[in-house]
């Protein structure tokens, strides 16, 4: 059994869309954008305010989900423009939401 999960390119950008949301939320209340954000905190900064501990934490979880979903988006069309002729031929089936099943 493979521990992978297919995921069709429709769920993948739909967690793009979600989780790119959540993040703004954060990006709004504190001021910065995401990427500024987890950068500092990987470079070891700590929230200064320790109620804010829960939100940081959440923050850098769905940044770090969207980095790795945006990643599996940039594979799945990488390989399904080598197999299928073109992006419009991928976006009549996308658009027509025909499930295309990539590796996650």
């Amino acid at each position: 059994m493979s521990s992978e999960h297919t995921m069709t390119l429709q769920e993948i950008i739909e967690d793009i869309h979600a989780l790119s949301e959540r993040c703004e939320v954060f990006e709004r209340k504190y001021g910065v954008l995401s990427e500024t954000f987890y950068e500092s905190l990987m470079n070891g900064e700590e929230p200064p305010d320790e109620d804010w501990f829960l939100d940081w934490s959440a923050w850098a979880g769905a940044y770090k989900v969207l980095l790795r979903r945006r990643e599996q988006y940039r594979r799945a069309i990488g390989e399904l423009r080598q197999q299928i002729p073109s992006l419009s031929a991928v976006i009549e089936k996308t658009a027509h939401r025909e499930p295309l099943p990539v590796a996650a």
